[in-house]
């Protein structure tokens, strides 16, 4: 088994890859204050409740946008499996061309949602990432990532919104019935989720004009279930890519 983990700045994903098929997806809240041996526990843990033997691992790759837990991480699954996992960064091979001022800044969940969208669906395309803050990421026709807008992120905009005023409170996130509010909790689900939704809508348009020609939309995230399916584009929504884009690279620089 292949074991891919996406370190994100609200969770950490945990995927396991038998051959080409994705055995189990796992969450785990990202704290950048557990030891090695804390994760250790919990991936442990979370690996024997999908019923995966220890010595079925063979190997693993992390990505990461949390710089502190990147060794933490890789010691973690050093304890646990005795093996030296994959970091997606500099100097590994992608297969996809960056062509932004300055590529060793690209991040590596962009890097990894590329490559999965360009070798599974195709070039050109634009990815929607939608989780603590919502990426645009597009690629040209030759697949090379070519730029991205990064726009603040759904649940940063209702924190935002809750905390900033005195009379609104936190509320869950969920479609209301109607973009009219009727009530408080409405009116705020109606803006957070419809006000995405057409934020997402306007910007397909303005990378279709800039581009000069129709991109297939491909969006994942753990917000882009929530969002997606009510935009008006036709978007492709593959919850997985991250992980599948891992799988990928490691495949090419195992």
């Amino acid at each position: 088994m292949l074991l891919a983990i996406d370190i994100g700045n609200t969770n950490i994903v945990l995927g396991g890859f038998e051959g080409d098929n994705l055995t189990f997806v796992a969450r785990i809240a990202t704290n950048a204050v557990k030891t090695e041996d804390e994760y250790a526990t919990k991936i442990r843990s979370i690996l024997a409740l999908h019923e995966v033997e220890k010595t079925s691992v063979k190997g693993a790759i992390i990505s990461s946008v949390v710089p502190p837990l990147n060794s933490v991480m890789k010691k973690a699954v050093k304890i646990v499996y005795g093996i030296e996992p994959l970091m997606v960064g500099p100097g590994i091979k992608t297969g996809i061309n960056i062509k932004c001022d300055n590529p060793s800044t690209v991040g590596a969940d962009l890097i990894c949602a590329c490559v999965a969208a360009h070798h599974i669906y195709g070039s050109p395309s634009l990815i929607v990432d939608m989780g603590t803050a919502t990426k645009m990421m597009v690629m040209d026709s030759g697949g090379a990532f070519i730029g991205v807008s990064i726009i603040p992120g759904v649940n940063i905009g209702l924190k935002a919104l809750a905390s900033g005023t005195a009379q609104l409170p936190q509320i869950s996130l969920e479609a209301p019935a109607s973009v009219i509010g009727k009530n408080t909790i409405d009116c705020m689900r109606s803006g957070v989720v419809f006000g995405n939704a057409c934020m997402i809508d306007g910007m397909i348009d303005r990378f279709n004009e800039e581009m000069g020609e129709n991109l297939k939309v491909i969006a994942t995230g753990g917000l882009a279930p929530t969002i997606v399916c009510h935009c008006r584009h036709e978007i492709t929504l593959d919850d997985d890519l991250l992980l599948k884009g891992l799988k990928i690279l490691y495949e090419k620089n195992k």
